[in-house]
């Protein structure tokens, strides 16, 4: 299907999911130069969209009907079916040749059946998870790796690098984009779970946390993912930019895709048993960065 005239210009977008890198993206877009219609089920994340001037609407196919490119943000493949094929979705209000770009972690296999379907309804599917925070989702230089048609990713490619600096094509395939950032997610899971199994090793025994991650960040050690997350824990900062709840699922992902190939995940399968276990403490809305608190507050010998 060719990519549609519409996008000649600036395209009037639509996101729908508002949490916080959703709510990071609106603000990116507005700030762009984008008109930004957005959908969320929290009114207080609606209201705060419209205050930095968003429209609201009242459902999905109502900011699809406005919206030649809808981002969609929500946290799982359920609320994606939804708010895509549901009785107020996407599907049976955007106009001929408009861009979907889903941008929720989910499951590969379901990603791929995304592309046949939207294609059947004429509409371009993006499939495009995006990663790095709502820090770098509000200034923009998050990353996308999108999978698409070349010739819609390069049309697009201009319009998606207003929003994610580090735009990265990772195939045609729709489904690839999840494969990728499921991937990622797998290293950044256990990358975060061993960070926090260090420090508060370190911690018992009787080292300043502060100063060992210091030198971790100066030494072989480092990593994005410590910086960011371990820098905030160990200012008491849990505030959830990705919770608990959703990496455990996003490692959960990974896990199941192994399984179908045959090919073990032992990483993945560690570190999500932490967030298991930091999730079932009572923590799992909390930042993912409180796998340190499970670490803090095992019983010796456990």
């Amino acid at each position: 299907m060719p990519a549609n005239s519409v996008l000649e210009r600036l395209p009037p977008i639509g996101i729908i999911g508002i949490g916080a890198m959703g709510m990071a993206v609106a603000r990116r877009a507005l700030d762009t130069g984008f008109e930004v219609a957005v959908r969320d089920v929290r009114p207080e994340a609606e209201a705060e969209a419209a205050r930095h001037g968003a429209a609201v609407c009242a459902s999905p196919a109502a900011l699809a009907a406005r919206s030649a490119l809808v981002v969609v943000l929500v946290v799982d493949r359920g609320q994606v079916e939804e708010v895509l094929f549901g009785d107020q979705g996407v599907v049976g209000a955007m106009r001929q040749g408009g861009i979907v770009a889903v941008s929720s972690t989910i499951d590969p296999g379901y990603a791929e059946t995304l592309g046949t379907r939207l294609s059947a309804a004429g509409l371009h599917h993006l499939d495009a998870p995006i990663s790095g925070g709502p820090a770098r989702a509000r200034d923009g230089s998050m990353s996308m790796m999108a999978a698409a048609n070349p010739l819609l990713f390069e049309k697009m490619a201009p319009v998606l690098r207003l929003l994610a600096a580090r735009l990265f094509h990772v195939g045609h395939r729709s489904g690839d984009g999840a494969r990728t950032k499921m991937l990622n997610n797998l290293v950044a899971g256990a990358n975060l779970v061993a960070a926090a199994e260090a420090l508060a090793l370190g911690e018992r025994l009787g080292l300043d946390a502060g100063a060992l991650l210091e030198v971790m960040l100066g030494s072989s050690a480092q990593s994005w993912v410590m910086a960011d997350r371990m820098s905030r824990a160990l200012a008491g900062d849990f505030t959830p930019r990705a919770a608990v709840d959703i990496l455990k699922k996003d490692l959960g992902i990974a896990i199941i895709a192994g399984e179908q190939v045959n090919f073990p995940t032992p990483m993945a399968s560690s570190a999500q048993q932490v967030f298991t276990a930091t999730s079932a403490m009572g923590l799992g809305a909390e930042d993912d960065a409180a796998v340190l608190k499970y670490y803090r507050m095992r019983p010796a010998g456990k």
